[in-house]
């Protein structure tokens, strides 16, 4: 069977790492946090069998993509224009792409969707839901005043600060915690408490993650670091300031949401309610399913790769 092909490509002076298979109407993939274009390695050969050309990079501060030093060089607009330099060079004759995130890729999809509409023809996104704009409260304040200053999010903020603890505690055994985490709550990482338990505790793997995974994962994040990725939880009151103008627009696209029912996600407060309510179907007016599985956790592309494959290409075969 053919392999996927890797290339570095250069956008708006940036090295970009790209991964792609196939030949068709172009798929392109977005990744979340610590997550690699790897984390999309079942679709790209399942899509890329079916008839599609499927893409997934490395975004800016990730795997064999280049990460920029400074914080504010990784707003919504930074990598959304990445993004769209990229598809004028792999896709030039394609006036519109689909496009597939989860995580911090479905929050770069919905800010590609309200910037480019016009480059986007249909949408499946996981696991984050499209949140529109309160121009009242920055996020991070609300993010603080509900959860407290130990949530991960919070953590985060002080450059240098989360690295150092991520350096006491390993690379290979952040990553092992961060992607076997299945609580339906709130990751809190109290200073100097790392995960909450001892570092020698043994981390079973689920099934969906082999051993060769979790190193291909560490080798990339070793080299690069966790601060490119980091860098993004960094920018999400500058991206509310930029985001100004959009206040009240909607996503314009078609759009198929999935999620898992034990994904801290789909549990954060309000979620459901903003699901199954008509909240998101009025910010995302052309939203035309809504898929939450049971039993499946955030990573849910890799945990139920087969069912995803299937999701996917059934919305954009009838499209």
């Amino acid at each position: 069977m053919e392999e996927i092909q890797h290339r570095i490509v250069n956008v708006n002076g940036l090295n970009m790492h790209v991964a792609e298979k196939g030949e068709g109407p172009l798929i392109l993939f977005i990744h979340g946090f610590p997550e690699l274009w790897y984390s999309w390695r079942h679709q790209i050969t399942a899509l890329a069998s079916l008839g599609y050309r499927a893409m997934a990079p490395d975004l800016r501060g990730f795997g064999d993509t280049d990460a920029p030093p400074s914080v504010t060089s990784y707003t919504c607009f930074h990598v959304v224009g990445d993004l769209i330099a990229l598809l004028d060079v792999v896709a030039p004759d394609e006036d519109k792409v689909f496009v597939v995130g989860h995580d911090w890729g479905a929050i770069i999809a919905w800010y590609l969707c309200l910037f480019r509409p016009d480059k986007v023809k249909a949408l499946v996104n996981m696991s984050v839901v499209f949140n529109p704009r309160n121009p009242n409260r920055k996020p991070l304040e609300g993010l603080k005043a509900f959860h407290g200053d130990d949530y991960y999010i919070v953590r985060f903020q002080e450059p240098g600060e989360i690295e150092a603890e991520f350096a006491q505690i390993g690379t290979e055994r952040v990553l092992r915690e961060f992607l076997t985490y299945r609580t339906p709550g709130p990751l809190y990482l109290p200073r100097g408490k790392g995960f909450e338990r001892p570092s020698d505790a043994e981390i079973i793997l689920p099934s969906w993650l082999s051993e060769d995974d979790v190193k291909y994962y560490t080798d990339k994040f070793e080299k690069k670091g966790f601060t490119g990725g980091v860098n993004y939880y960094r920018n999400i009151n500058t991206n509310w300031e930029l985001m100004a103008p959009w206040t009240g627009s909607q996503i314009k696209v078609p759009v198929k949401f999935i999620v898992g029912d034990l994904d801290l996600t789909y549990n954060a407060p309000g979620t459901k309610d903003y699901i199954n309510k008509g909240g998101f179907k009025r910010h995302v007016p052309l939203l035309e399913e809504v898929v939450v599985m049971e039993g499946v956790g955030h990573f849910i592309n890799q945990e139920r790769a087969d069912e995803i494959n299937e999701h996917i290409y059934n919305f954009f075969q009838k499209l």
